[in-house]
């Protein structure tokens, strides 16, 4: 019978610590979410006094557009609880409305390759903007989704690569990388595929230009510190000099496109009280 008491006892007393442990697991949790909290309700009352919620954010972004697609980085800096400086660094890929994958060829292992018939130029685009971000409608007493426009400018370097092809002499055999516009030389070619991104970097064309953009930005929870946003707008970019991208095509100077991007990063320097 005291056996059985001790057993009991000590099963008692092993429980009550796992169940005090638990307890002590929770607590944190209930801690973090409700000083959570406790900073988004003052960084709603800095707003509510005039003051901005936050100091800067740095912010990455996916960007799909009409005619490419590209990545970016984005460094703001708050004026005012409805105005951000924001400084924009992108780099993009332009594609000619006329590009096609064709398949040209299968190897021996039955993969298949492509090529994109006429394409001169891979053409990409570096740019430096600079701008601002308005929150648009009154001031908030919610971490709901904000709506925010703005708008930057700034300059573009465009870099012209050239674009390979494989290619198979038809008379000796002979395999070779060529441009489209090489392969006008009299001889009859069996076509590979595309040589790829890597080759034709030691020959690249400078397009000087500028650029600018107009946007809405959809922020889901402005007052936290982490950022999730999408960005929709339209841009436009002008180039010093045409750009060639596809053969029997006419070379242009002004591209416009739609755009959509999905944004994430971080909002720091809250200046709570």
């Amino acid at each position: 019978m005291k056996k059985l008491f001790a057993i009991v006892l000590l099963l008692a007393v092993a429980f009550g610590v796992q169940a005090q442990d638990n307890s002590e697991k929770r607590r944190p949790k209930r801690d973090k979410k409700a000083d959570k909290q406790e900073r988004i309700s003052a960084r709603i009352k800095l707003e509510e006094e005039g003051e901005p919620a936050f100091r800067k954010q740095s912010i990455f972004g996916i960007k799909a557009a009409t005619d490419g697609y590209g990545i970016s980085y984005e460094f703001g800096k708050y004026k005012t609880p409805k105005k951000t400086l924001i400084f924009q660094a992108e780099l993009n890929e332009k594609k000619h409305r006329k590009e096609k994958k064709t398949a040209s060829s299968q190897n021996v292992f039955g993969q298949v390759n492509s090529v994109i018939y006429g394409k001169i130029n891979n053409f990409y685009q570096f740019k430096l903007g600079v701008g601002n971000q308005y929150l648009l409608g009154g001031k908030a007493n919610k971490n709901g989704v904000s709506v925010s426009a703005l708008y930057t400018g700034g300059l573009t370097l465009g870099l012209l690569k050239p674009y390979y092809i494989d290619v198979e002499n038809a008379n000796t055999g002979e395999r070779s990388r060529k441009k489209w516009t090489d392969t006008a030389d009299g001889a009859n070619y069996f076509l590979i595929g595309g040589s790829g991104v890597t080759y034709g970097w030691s020959e690249l064309k400078i397009r000087p230009g500028a650029h600018a953009k107009i946007a809405m930005r959809f922020d889901y929870g402005r007052f936290n510190e982490t950022v999730t946003a999408i960005e929709a707008g339209l841009t436009g970019e002008y180039y010093f000099k045409k750009v060639p991208q596809m053969l029997l095509n006419t070379d242009k100077s002004l591209f416009l496109n739609a755009y959509i991007t999905i944004l994430f990063g971080r909002r720091k320097g809250t200046s709570l009280r």
